[in-house]
């Protein structure tokens, strides 16, 4: 991804947070220099994976393949003393989709706070992580939903569906909706270690700095 593109989706985050009153810790809008001014704080961030996310997941397509993420909250894995959950903002653009992947530690509630409908689609998977073709029952506001695999299920502003681990699952905005707003609420988040994705791509992207950066994300603070 570029520079610039990243900086224009963290601008649209923004604007959608202002939108819906939603206001950040303050250090979620800390420059690379005010990072820099507190190490310690900083060193706290990084290693708690908290703060701003911007990834196309390696696709070139960050419209059509891309996320954007602020975690606010998290704990570190296997850490005595550390949180045991976390807590994520997601933006969600019309038609713009997280590929699909599945997680071996980590259980989530994902929320459509606000904006458009947001649709997921999930796949069981056997030990060794094939997908199997098996209905799933997933808990839609705590309540069983059973669905085919693959099968959309569209959560509109308020509703929330529980995703245990192991479950495949993709997710997108559905087209003519607008942006959603979602929240994750979770287990401890390991994006270094805790992603697994059916096909074979980036979890974070390639940065060609065409112009300096809005706000470093979580992996380049300090």
């Amino acid at each position: 991804m570029k520079r610039s593109e990243i900086n224009a989706a963290l601008l649209r985050a923004t604007k959608t947070l202002e939108h819906w009153r939603w206001a950040l810790p303050e250090w979620g809008y800390w420059t690379a220099a005010e990072f820099a001014a507190d190490p310690q704080a900083t060193a706290y961030l990084r290693a708690h994976q908290l703060g701003w996310d911007v990834t196309d997941f390696g696709s070139g397509r960050f419209a059509e393949c891309g996320l954007v993420l602020f975690c606010l909250r998290n704990g570190i894995v296997s850490v005595e003393g550390e949180r045991t959950y976390a807590e994520k903002l997601l933006f969600v653009e019309e038609g713009q989709v997280t590929p699909t992947h599945r997680h071996a530690a980590k259980m989530e509630d994902i929320i459509n706070r606000a904006g458009g409908d947001l649709v997921i689609e999930f796949a069981a998977a056997d030990a060794d992580s094939n997908v199997l073709k098996d209905d799933v029952t997933v808990p839609l506001d705590g309540l069983p939903r059973k669905l085919a695999a693959w099968e959309p299920l569209v959560l509109s502003p308020g509703q929330s569906v529980t995703i245990r681990t192991g479950l495949y699952h993709r997710f997108y905005g559905r087209r003519g909706g607008g942006p959603v707003l979602v929240g994750e609420v979770s287990q401890v988040n390991d994006d270094n270690g805790d992603n697994f994705f059916l096909d074979p791509i980036g979890r974070f992207a390639a940065i060609e700095e065409d112009e300096p950066p809005l706000r470093p994300l979580w992996n380049e603070a300090g």
